[in-house]
């Protein structure tokens, strides 16, 4: 099993990982780390077809297409490519198990462990909001391009960590969340569309979804400034808003997260080491 510091000490690629993929695919760029909750980006023939688990990816005008894997993915997916007067061809991509931490966190107000029955009719319109956003499938190719931090700071929250909050189980966390002082200016970390912007939702707060293209997203929480807008194009290293602390946080954080359309990624394994 993989933690997560090995994860982004060894920067695994799908050649080091499955070397039978190389020949197979010899004419495509495509680039990951083989754990669970990764992000896959790879490059073929604009006219080539790509389907994965028999669900065919959408493809860039250059020939860019993604795709990823949650938190607890453990079969194995079949990747097949088709080009232009081809037969089909496909490989088996197979993910290494990551080992999670668990975080106790006690003597919490009881408004962050369980929300009151009163805002459950919110959070459910909310999350449609969200959904929405993370369903968007923009012909861009931001997502090929390198991606940055959008803040730095200490990492104090970790993908796929499971939080007991006084005792009480809860659902793994989906970010990474960094430290730093109210205020401090968040920044696009690669080229994007602004899909959503909203200054309060109940449980992150000041949040803001940048659409990456072909369904990667990344989401901004607990934000305490908004400087964008829905429809903002956005560049590398643009101010999107500030550190918070609003929403269900108990200090002034980022927590960063990574989407490809519904599926929860690890926004950590695709921006250089901290």
């Amino acid at each position: 099993m993989l933690n997560r510091r090995q994860v982004l000490a060894t920067g695994i690629s799908i050649v080091a990982l499955a070397p039978c993929a190389a020949p197979v695919f010899a004419s495509t760029d495509l680039r990951g780390q083989l754990v669970q909750g990764t992000l896959m980006r790879g490059r073929t023939q604009p006219d080539a077809r790509v389907w994965l688990d028999g669900r065919q990816l959408n493809l860039t005008t250059n020939g860019d297409f993604v795709f990823g894997f949650g938190y607890d993915r453990t079969n194995p997916a079949t990747l097949k490519i088709q080009r232009a007067g081809e037969a089909a061809e496909e490989q088996k991509i197979t993910l290494a198990k990551r080992d999670y931490k668990i975080q106790r966190i006690s003597g919490l107000p009881d408004k962050f462990v369980d929300p009151p029955a009163s805002v459950l009719a919110r959070i459910a319109q909310e999350d449609k909001l969200i959904g929405a956003a993370r369903a968007i499938d923009t012909d861009e190719a931001w997502f090929a391009g390198e991606f940055d931090w959008p803040v730095k700071g200490p990492m104090t929250g970790v993908y796929g960590s499971q939080r007991i909050l006084n005792g009480v189980p809860k659902r793994p966390h989906f970010g990474v969340d960094i430290a730093a002082g109210e205020g401090t200016p968040i920044h696009a970390p690669i080229g994007s569309i602004v899909a959503m912007a909203e200054p309060d939702l109940y449980f992150t707060g000041g949040t803001v979804i940048l659409d990456h293209g072909r369904g990667v997203s990344s989401s901004y929480l607990h934000m305490s400034r908004l400087d964008v807008k829905v429809g903002d194009r956005l560049a590398k290293g643009d101010v999107i808003g500030a550190i918070g602390k609003t929403g269900r946080a108990t200090g002034p954080h980022l927590c960063w997260r990574l989407n490809w359309f519904q599926e929860r990624l690890d926004a950590a394994l695709v921006v250089p080491h901290a």
